[in-house]
């Protein structure tokens, strides 16, 4: 699905509407078939469960801090190192208008592509806390930091695809 906030999620919930993993290359190896695989009918509960996994994706997403990804992801790391530098700086001339700027733009916005891939090589490399926030201002600053655009904040999540994954015996059973 397409979130209200315009990322792609995956999901996979079981017959009972039960998260069964939030594994996104488990998710497709798990949906993954040969082109002759044939179809076959819908399951009686098919709507009921893309129902399920769309308001789980929800919830996840109006959590905080659920939207900056897996903890162990760039925008995640970032955010938090910048938080933490943040609170050490307070009240200090380091406090700027600017390093908050950048700590509620990396919150609210994905990351380009190339910020990612910097910000892995610098946490990688052990980067300071000061350095890590001058580097981000910096990239803020040059529009190389995170994707910003302009949308409808009350934007609707969108299903772009469902697929059943039940055993041929279950399909159509109530």
């Amino acid at each position: 699905m397409r979130t209200a906030d315009d990322y792609d999620a995956l999901t996979w919930v079981d017959a009972d509407g039960n998260s069964v993993t939030e594994s996104q290359l488990a998710i497709l190896r798990a949906a993954e078939c040969s082109p002759d695989t044939l179809a076959l009918p819908r399951h009686a509960k098919h709507h009921d469960l893309v129902r399920a996994g769309v308001e789980r994706v929800a919830v996840a997403e109006r959590a905080p801090g659920g939207q900056l990804g897996r903890p162990s992801g760039a925008r995640f790391r970032t955010y938090e190192r910048l938080q933490r530098y943040a609170r050490e700086v307070e009240g200090t001339l380091f406090a700027t208008p600017e390093l908050a700027a950048v700590i509620a733009d990396v919150y609210r916005y994905p990351l380009r592509s190339t910020a990612t891939d910097t910000l892995n090589r610098q946490l990688r490399s052990g980067i300071s806390d000061a350095d890590l926030a001058q580097l981000c201002v910096t990239l803020r600053e040059d529009d190389r930091l995170c994707v910003v655009e302009d949308k409808d904040p009350n934007g609707e999540p969108q299903i772009i695809c469902s697929l059943g994954l039940f055993p041929a015996s279950e399909v159509g059973a109530t």
